[in-house]
């Protein structure tokens, strides 16, 4: 957390929550096509499309859209053998998928929600190419549910089932390479009430509500699989909704750190007014830098580009005020002029620097006619997106003496945040015709036990710890845990396999992400049979998880670690004991944990360690 001046409270702190879960279900919500996730060198063919916003029901066009299309771009998409002509846009879609939405209703449930009567899916207009038809498919589920945090209830205004975008894998000369992989895997979108009035309860709302989606076992787990949206206005902003927070011990961070930013806004805009400030026309400087020495601006001029320049009137001193950690009213600028493709831009505010002159600040300022209290803001790169990214700054520098801007910002790694468009409106949305609707029946969804009860539950029957219940209950593997169990698996054993073991070989740089669940049940089933002693699960998974082709016995015979017999592990106790002969007969019994680690050792994991003890006792007893 970081160290505050202010109190968000006192400032009137709202926020809302929206997170966005995939669901873990076997296919996509309106195909066929499996929601396993592909590496782009999969791939096998191509697709390209070229995307422009589409009026509403009421004629109206979206201004996120509007803004998204003024961006030229040329958006590739990777396919693969598992991609459908869905996928492609290339075929209507087909009916919703059940098993979403019999998840989808589990979580209604435990939200505590309303679940619709029929269920229609609508068309959200998105042209950012994350989607190959420049829609997104979604169907308002349930509504007007709630939770409890510690500080209070926060409601939960609806429930959306959707589809997940498409991945963006890089930018190209020409635009955005996305991959397919990833789009129309089902999604729920879960939308809290603006009931949240500190930075601490927006986490505990995410955290609970996380909790709850877990609880169902069906949600994908991993990084990227549940984004965290927050909308945080102040009395004196205005609404900001924050896009992809990935951490939820981040989320308190953020709304922090935005109303911090609101709160500067504020400020600049009051002490704006009080200056008369006012924003000139955007205007042609190049000849200031014929012979500039500045890399970047000369570098510009060197490629047939140009410098243009605005006069921001009373803006002294303020274009270069921090509003956000390593943030200011620039970077706001400099944010609106990237989306036009510029690089940045510079100002007043923190010229002489970057290879420009105290001369040419001098010459740039009387170009544009700039008086002492002004400032002035620069943009150098070619001729059409040098004159389209001032104009944005400017526009931003218009509605910085206004206050704050309604918009959309994307969250960057270290809590602040960046401008991504403007606030998407109702104009978005229109019905889709290819899709009937659908009547969910709630009746028939059975409630999932919550993560907390399974806490519980496996304390009390299965007698694990604390510790260890509550990993295995949060863990991502918990239905493996599950299902294991019911087969006979003793659970402590299971339990600790999948979580300490686990994570024992990740920070050994054992690559388990590739251990699959098939690979672990039959792991688990060697050992329940007597095929692999317990000593040898760290080796075999390892082979596993470095050979992921491979069956689990055919990774026992790989590590070297095929079981014996009784009479081979009686042999190989008895010569231990027949090396230390002189240890044994001075110590007896008290010999028995040293010689236990040898045996151990010599037979390499391939005898379980209770069938060693047992003998060793025997062999030492012969002894004494």
């Amino acid at each position: 957390m970081t160290e505050q001046s202010f109190d968000p409270e006192e400032l009137g702190l709202v926020a809302g929550l929206e997170i966005h879960q995939q669901l873990d279900t076997a296919t996509k919500l309106f195909c066929d096509s499996p929601t396993r996730l592909r590496e782009p060198e999969e791939a096998t063919r191509t697709v390209t499309r070229y995307l422009h916003p589409t009026k509403s029901e009421l004629g109206e066009i979206d201004d996120a859209a509007l803004e998204e299309s003024q961006v030229d771009r040329t958006f590739e998409y990777l396919a693969y053998d598992s991609t459908c002509l869905v996928e492609e846009d290339d075929e209507p879609p087909h009916e919703m998928d059940e098993e979403a939405l019999t998840v989808a209703m589990q979580i209604a449930d435990l939200l505590d929600m309303d679940v619709v009567d029929q269920a229609h899916v609508m068309r959200k207009i998105v042209i950012d190419g994350s989607n190959t038809s420049g829609f997104q498919r979604s169907t308002l589920l349930a509504q007007e549910g709630e939770i409890q945090t510690p500080d209070g209830p926060v409601g939960v205004e609806d429930l959306m089932l959707e589809e997940e975008s498409a991945k963006r894998v890089e930018e190209t000369d020409e635009g955005v390479r996305y991959s397919l992989d990833r789009l129309g895997i089902p999604l729920v979108e879960i939308g809290t009430k603006p009931d949240i009035s500190t930075p601490r309860q927006a986490r505990e709302a995410a955290e609970r509500i996380g909790m709850l989606l877990r609880s169902t076992g069906k949600v994908k787990r991993g990084l990227g699989t549940i984004r965290q949206d927050v909308n945080v206005s102040i009395a004196e902003g205005a609404r900001v909704e924050i896009k992809g927070v990935q951490a939820l011990d981040q989320i308190d961070e953020i709304v922090e750190t935005e109303v911090r930013r609101q709160k500067e806004l504020v400020d600049i805009a009051a002490e704006l007014d009080e200056r008369d400030a006012a924003v000139g026309e955007p205007t042609d400087v190049t000849d200031v830098f014929a012979d500039t020495e500045s890399g970047v601006i000369a570098g510009a001029l060197n490629s047939g580009g140009e410098v243009h320049a605005v006069r921001l009137d009373g803006f002294d001193g303020l274009v270069g005020k921090e509003i956000a950690p390593d943030r200011r009213l620039g970077t706001e600028l400099s944010d609106h002029a990237k989306r036009h493709g510029a690089g940045g831009i510079f100002h007043t505010d923190e010229l002489p620097a970057y290879g420009v002159t105290e001369a040419e600040v001098e010459a740039l300022r009387e170009a544009v006619d700039a008086e002492e209290g002004d400032a002035v803001a620069l943009v150098a790169d070619d001729p059409e997106t040098a004159e389209l990214a001032i104009d944005a700054a400017a526009e931003r520098a218009v509605v910085a003496m206004e206050g704050v801007p309604e918009e959309t910002r994307g969250a960057n790694d270290d809590g602040t945040t960046r401008y991504m468009r403007p606030l998407p409106g109702a104009a978005r949305l229109y019905p889709e015709t290819d899709v009937p609707p659908v009547e969910p029946d709630p009746s028939e969804v059975e409630a999932p036990e919550l993560l907390t009860e399974k806490v519980e539950r496996y304390q009390a029957e299965f007698g694990l710890d604390a510790g260890l219940a509550e990993q295995v209950a949060y863990g991502r593997r918990m239905p493996l845990f599950e299902a294991v169990v019911a087969d006979g698996i003793d659970p402590t054993f299971a339990a600790t396999t999948l979580e300490s073991t686990l994570t024992e070989l990740r920070r050994d740089d054992v690559p388990v992400e590739a251990l699959t669940d098939d690979h672990l049940r039959d792991l688990f089933a060697l050992v329940d049979s007597g095929e692999l002693a317990k000593e040898g699960v760290n080796d075999v998974l390892t082979v596993l998880a470095e050979e992921p082709s491979l069956a689990a016995e055919a990774a026992v015979e790989e590590a070297g670690l095929s079981g014996v017999d009784e009479a081979e592990v009686r042999e190989a106790v008895a010569e231990v004991v027949e090396r230390n002969a002189d240890q044994v007969e001075a110590e007896g019994m008290g010999a028995f944990s040293g010689l236990m680690g040898e045996a151990m050792g010599a037979l390499r994991g391939k005898a379980d360690g209770e069938v060693v003890s047992d003998v060793l006792r025997e062999e030492i007893q012969k002894r004494a």
